[in-house]
């Protein structure tokens, strides 16, 4: 089964009101249906760009105000994936839990399911700048296209969690990021690399660029969108199948063969998942 997926670079600026947001989330998803796609990936933090509009009296928002757009921001991506007939990864958005944030990616359905991850490790500015806090619970999804895992950024930078989401038969991990500099960018960028070719999985990543001069901490954005895939005779040389022009508005999109992964887990010139030594060292069954 082949998969078209599109992956946003998602241009953050300061807009002043919601309608202002969904002008701007659309052009993406139109975008990506011009070209078929059947899943787009939105960034990180894109919703950030919500608190640029400012308070009514003119002072200016803080992330603690995030979750009060929460309603808004469900109620308009299920109506796009409904009306577009498109899963929708919509990035991530801050939910609160009491005293608690949580920095939650979602995947709306085009049947109105609404499937959502909480990023289970969180950076240590995130911790300081914003008090965020870790989600607790891990989750893989069915889709109409196979079985899909979100894990945000920091996430995939363990590989631990990326072999959990396998063993559940996640054949696609979609990842949000949101990075301020080359260092941060690719670090997340080689680890998809790595979780690809540890698990034989596809992996999407994407990021924020842009910038929010009156936000705190959204000042510095370095993101790229790429569909990252193992590395073997089947797959391009460098395990990119597509990759955006860093730093530049845009969206990218390409195809997933899913049949290939299953191929290359039995024939492929290696097998990383199929040959992991659980006798030696602890790991996930499938």
């Amino acid at each position: 089964m082949r998969l078209r997926v599109s992956a946003v670079q998602y241009y953050l600026q300061r807009i002043s009101s919601f309608d202002d947001f969904k002008a701007q989330v659309l052009h993406y998803v139109k975008t990506a249906e011009e070209f078929e796609s059947e899943v787009i990936l939105f960034p990180e933090f894109l919703t950030t760009q919500l608190l640029s509009i400012g308070r009514k009296d003119g002072s200016s928002m803080t992330i603690q105000d995030l979750p009060s757009f929460t309603d808004q921001y469900i109620a308009y991506f299920k109506t796009l994936a409904s009306q577009y007939k498109m899963i929708i990864a919509a990035g991530t958005h801050v939910i609160s839990e009491g005293e608690r944030l949580l920095n939650v990616a979602f995947l709306f359905h085009p049947d109105g399911t609404i499937s959502q991850q909480p990023k289970l490790h969180i950076t240590p500015s995130e911790k300081k700048a914003w008090n965020m806090t870790e989600g607790n619970s891990l989750s893989v999804f069915d889709t109409e296209k196979g079985k899909v895992a979100l894990l945000t950024c920091y996430d995939i930078e363990f590989p631990e969690v990326v072999r959990m989401v396998r063993a559940k038969g996640a054949d696609l991990i979609l990842c949000p990021s949101c990075t301020d500099n080359e260092q941060g960018f690719y670090r997340v960028r080689y680890c998809c690399h790595a979780r690809a070719i540890e698990n034989q999985v596809y992996i999407v990543n994407t990021g924020t660029v842009g910038s929010l001069p009156n936000i705190d901490f959204m000042r510095a954005n370095y993101g790229q969108g790429a569909l990252i895939t193992p590395n073997d005779v089947p797959f391009p040389p460098r395990g990119i199948m597509v990759e955006g022009i860093i730093n530049a508005d845009m969206t990218v999109t390409g195809d997933l063969d899913l049949s290939l992964l299953y191929e290359m887990r039995e024939k492929g010139s290696v097998r990383t998942w199929q040959d992991r030594r659980i006798d030696l060292y602890p790991s996930f069954q499938d």
